[in-house]
């Protein structure tokens, strides 16, 4: 398979937007994840990774950097999702700073698909 370019990337992406297509960026401040990305690809969403959240409130620099990427999305129109949420200070810090949702043990466990029925359907 040949390797695809920035730009093809971008124009399939495009594409698959205009389909109705949501898209995200999984484990934003990680990797591959980068400023660029959210500049140039038509991205819906950012999901911030937990390595990030996991000491909110409390750690001043990753404070600032969630606190950043927030800020930074609003400003986009991009929404965000915090991933790892595990206590209720983690979610009332990241609810306080603005963040369209979160994600984590805090709401829910993993279970099997018959309890997720019965959450989604009663």
């Amino acid at each position: 398979m040949a390797s695809w370019g920035a730009e093809e990337m971008k124009q399939l992406l495009t594409e698959l937007k205009s389909t109705g297509v949501k898209l995200a960026i999984d484990d934003f401040g990680t990797q591959y994840s980068s400023l660029n990305r959210i500049s140039q690809l038509p991205v819906d969403r950012i999901k911030i990774d937990r390595q990030f959240i996991s000491n909110l409130p409390d750690d001043i620099k990753d404070s600032a950097i969630v606190n950043l990427i927030i800020s930074l999305a609003a400003k986009l129109g991009i929404e965000i999702v915090a991933e790892g949420v595990e206590s209720a200070e983690q979610n009332e810090f990241l609810r306080s700073i603005g963040c369209n949702y979160v994600q984590g043990f805090y709401h829910y466990q993993p279970m099997s698909a018959s309890d997720l029925d019965s959450i989604l359907f009663s």
